[in-house]
């Protein structure tokens, strides 16, 4: 485990933490005056080894080489000039920091960060980290790497746990949750919607289905896999082509047959590291879902028409209804699609680049 020390005095900024992976939505945007929780869990830590943050700089300022040097290959808004390992942790694993006034810049409801940095270290003041706390954006405190040391403690940091330990676990993710908006009561602007995490994980995903394509169609399982993936990728692959197989592979699931071209397999919550199969290195493409989508998908738990304890008498059925259902198609989130796609060379092929260029008439279509 590490606390995260300030640069300039050494005081303490943090309680002692263990890595993970960055997840999925951390950058995420959703909705509109969305009240979204925390994005770390309590005593975790994790790193975003690309630049983010101010100062930006517009793709028009951005020589295409230089941005091909930093693994992006097609057009974006702008580009962070920012230091990059920026260290993300849970606010309330934050001490011995103040609020900077000046730097309180936000859109509506809270802190968005644009400003720079927004927490200074209590002890000597210097500015440490950015508190993210507005609408529509994840909850956090991002450290500020070049502001902060990271410094080992008395107990050594936690070995990540192996496939059968996370999956005796069995720590998924529902796709569905109720969501708020901003300062709403309880019971008030409340709805079942799809989960913001499920969104990021899809548009990720989904970047990587397409590229795995080649541009000929993609066929993904029945089911939930089948809800959240076919519908777009039927509108934005060609029809009537020999299709492509992507099949759900991991840990504690069967050998994948021989024709599979694609895996939809795990990345490992605390090393991001993405499953692979056992013996030889298989051809198919793997596609990288969060390891709590993944397990929903590979062993989705059941609604029982029965108590989890005890029995009912015979004849007697349950009258409770299951969890509501969103009253929406699912859509992958467009941001995560996006950051995902043109970091893949793949996106340098002239169709997917057009499918880029039009993702706002997408985003139209409710496809995203």
């Amino acid at each position: 485990m590490f606390v995260f020390v300030c640069a300039r005095c050494d005081a303490e900024l943090t309680t002692p933490l263990s890595q993970v992976a960055l997840p999925a939505h951390a950058h995420q945007k959703y909705g509109n005056g969305i009240q979204l929780p925390v994005l770390m869990e309590p005593g975790t830590f994790a790193v975003d080894p690309e630049p983010w943050g101010p100062p930006w700089r517009t793709w028009e300022k951005i020589h295409p080489d230089e941005a091909a040097a930093r693994g992006v290959y097609a057009p974006v808004y702008a580009l962070s000039d920012g230091a990059p390992s920026a260290i993300v942790i849970a606010p309330g694993d934050a001490r011995g920091t103040l609020l900077i006034p000046e730097k309180g810049g936000g859109y509506c409801c809270g802190l968005d960060g644009a400003d720079g940095p927004n927490m200074a270290c209590e002890a000597c003041g210097l500015p440490v980290a950015s508190r993210i706390d507005d609408c529509s954006l994840w909850q956090a405190v991002w450290l500020a790497p070049n502001a902060v040391r990271r410094l080992p403690v008395d107990s050594a940091d936690a070995a990540s746990r192996s496939w059968a330990e996370l999956m005796a676990e069995g720590k998924g993710t529902p796709p569905f949750e109720p969501i708020a908006t901003w300062g709403s009561r309880v019971g008030s602007s409340r709805w079942w919607s799809w989960s913001p995490q499920w969104e990021a994980a899809a548009g990720r995903a989904l970047a990587h289905l397409l590229a795995a394509s080649e541009g000929w169609p993609v066929t993904v399982p029945d089911g939930l896999i089948e809800e959240v993936f076919q519908r777009t990728l039927d509108a934005l692959l060609p029809a009537g082509l020999p299709a492509r197989h992507a099949v759900l592979a991991g840990p504690g699931r069967p050998a994948p047959d021989a024709d599979a071209d694609i895996l939809l397999v795990p990345a490992h919550p605390q090393t991001g590291e993405t499953w692979t199969p056992p013996g030889p290195a298989a051809p198919a493409y793997p596609v990288p879902l969060p390891f709590g989508v993944w397990l929903w998908l590979a062993f989705p738990e059941p609604y029982l028409p029965i108590p989890a304890s005890g029995s009912m008498p015979d004849g007697v059925l349950r009258d409770d209804p299951p969890a509501p259902r969103p009253s929406h198609l699912f859509r992958a989130d467009p941001g995560a699609f996006q950051h995902t796609l043109v970091r893949l060379p793949a996106v340098r092929s002239p169709w997917l680049r057009e499918i880029l260029e039009n993702l706002t008439q997408h985003m139209r279509a409710g496809l995203f």
